[in-house]
């Protein structure tokens, strides 16, 4: 996504995203649109309240006017009740879609993606971001069409009481709507960057306690505390400033209700003088002032949660409008012979000055064992990770049975691969799960035993507690660094 897409193109994408909630959001706008109306109805009923009980001590009006505006409240109660539950479906659905479409997306990204984005910058979009994503399209608007309907619905009650009161308050509107500009703007930039800062704090906390070992060993703990404080407090520094933000915007917006209090006490007591207020009238007034000021006090407060949304969702289209790793083979593949041909193969990483690999040429027969030996750091995992298509060779050509990888479709080559790398990894599940890895449905329980019998696994799999063997967690519970590997081997 371009960086100079403007906050009004990114929200207009995120409400394409309401779209599959559209008769949930249709009830919940019925409730907003009562509660504005109960909203209005009470500002009309207080100057009866005063008129008739107060001042002309109309007794017919003694028992009407509590039943009315109980009435009101329990119409405001249900509609508010409606409108919460409601927006709330909307909302935490479509960070459901926007979680499960990134993590879909980053399976389909180009290996060399997972190498300049790290998995801690992965999860924090697939999850604050995404709940800030469902906040800007939905709770944000819930707040802003609740409280833009409140304050229609006093200015309406404001121009019933004195249309000539209400239009010199009215005045104060540009200043108010100029203000929430400059807020929402300042909002946007430091939004972010605390969420870029957060990244990066999960990042370095990620690498501290996976490598925790190494860490001690070498007497890095005041180091990788330095660097994470300075990070913490980074990150510290921003979300003040968001804060300093709010707080400011807040407070002018309470100020210029003042003033538009005193502006209308001034008008007010002109028109009483002048018999065209009443003291009903007035409370009217003062009342439906009252009831516009948190309101717009909240429609500022709402850009923060506006722009953050709109920040994350900065971030999560630029996962979602990256290109899919390619995938243009047409030759189909049920079972390939095994025959791998390196031909003058080269690959340079981004950024690099030289290449990881250049001029590779041999060939990998099917049935024997090829070793790829060397230095570290020499291009052997690289070289490996070109056969499934992890990358893409800068120049020359790799062949599976004598036709180039890029013949074949994706899912058909690397269904012909079985993958143990240095590091492994066991997924939550069983045993069995975890041997019949990527297998619909689950593969038939002999065959999840073959495979551990061939490597070797059987033996300290019927050994294991049947708590630990009906679940291994991601570390593979208390297995052994050796036991883990015979496990990724029978899953291969």
């Amino acid at each position: 996504m371009s960086d100079t897409a403007s906050p009004w193109a990114i929200y207009r994408r995120l409400r394409g995203l309401a779209t599959p909630y559209r008769g949930v959001l249709l009830v919940a706008l019925l409730g907003l649109a009562l509660e504005g109306a109960a909203a209005g109805a009470f500002g009309l009923l207080t100057k009866p309240m005063v008129d008739e009980t107060f001042v002309a001590r109309n007794q017919d009006y003694g028992l009407l006017l509590p039943l009315a505006i109980i009435g009101i409240f329990v119409v405001r109660g249900v509609a508010g009740y409606a409108t919460d539950l409601y927006m709330a479906k909307a909302a935490r659905g479509i960070a459901r879609d926007m979680r499960v479409n990134a993590l879909d997306k980053y399976l389909r990204l180009p290996g060399l993606r997972f190498d300049a984005e790290p998995v801690p910058s992965m999860l924090v979009r697939l999850g604050s971001d995404s709940d800030q994503v469902a906040q800007a399209v939905v709770d944000s608007a819930k707040v802003m069409l609740q409280q833009s309907l409140q304050v229609v619905a006093m200015l309406a009650v404001m121009l019933y009481a004195s249309w000539r009161v209400t239009l010199a308050v009215l005045l104060l509107g540009p200043l108010i709507a100029w203000m929430m500009d400059k807020v929402g703007r300042r909002y946007r930039r430091f939004g972010h960057r605390v969420q870029e800062t957060s990244a990066q704090m999960m990042l370095a906390a990620d690498q501290a306690l996976s490598n925790q070992q190494e860490v001690k060993v070498y007497g890095a703990r005041a180091a990788e505390l330095e660097r994470y404080a300075e990070l913490a407090n980074h990150n510290l520094r921003l979300s003040l400033k968001v804060e300093a933000t709010r707080s400011i915007s807040s407070a002018v917006v309470q100020l210029t209700g003042a003033v538009g209090l005193a502006v209308l006490l001034f008008f007010a007591g002109r028109e009483a003088l002048e018999g065209r207020l009443t003291a009903g009238g007035f409370v009217q007034l003062m009342i439906a002032m009252l009831a516009i000021i948190p309101a717009l006090k909240q429609l500022t407060n709402v850009q923060g949660m506006l722009q953050r949304g709109v920040a994350s969702a900065e971030r999560l289209f630029s996962v979602l409008d990256a290109d899919d790793e390619v995938d243009a083979g047409t030759r189909p593949l049920a079972r390939a012979r095994g025959l791998i041909e390196f031909r003058d193969v080269r690959l340079v990483y981004p950024g690099q000055p030289r290449p990881a690999l250049d001029g590779v040429s041999f060939t990998a027969r099917p049935g024997t064992v090829t070793a790829i030996v060397g230095r570290s750091g020499g291009g052997k995992s690289t070289l490996v990770k070109l056969i499934p298509r992890f990358y893409e060779p800068d120049g020359g050509q790799v062949l599976l049975d004598g036709y180039p990888l890029a013949d074949y479709p994706l899912a058909d080559l690397r269904r012909q691969l079985a993958m143990v790398g240095q590091q492994v990894m066991l997924f939550d599940g069983t045993v069995a799960a975890n041997v019949a890895y990527g297998e619909l449905g689950g593969a038939p329980e002999e065959g999840v035993v073959q495979a551990l019998r061939d490597a070797n696994a059987m033996e300290f799999v019927e050994r294991l507690p049947d708590g630990t063997r009906a679940q291994i967690g991601v570390k593979g519970g208390k297995l052994s660094g050796g036991q883990r590997q015979r496990l990724a081997i029978a899953r291969a």
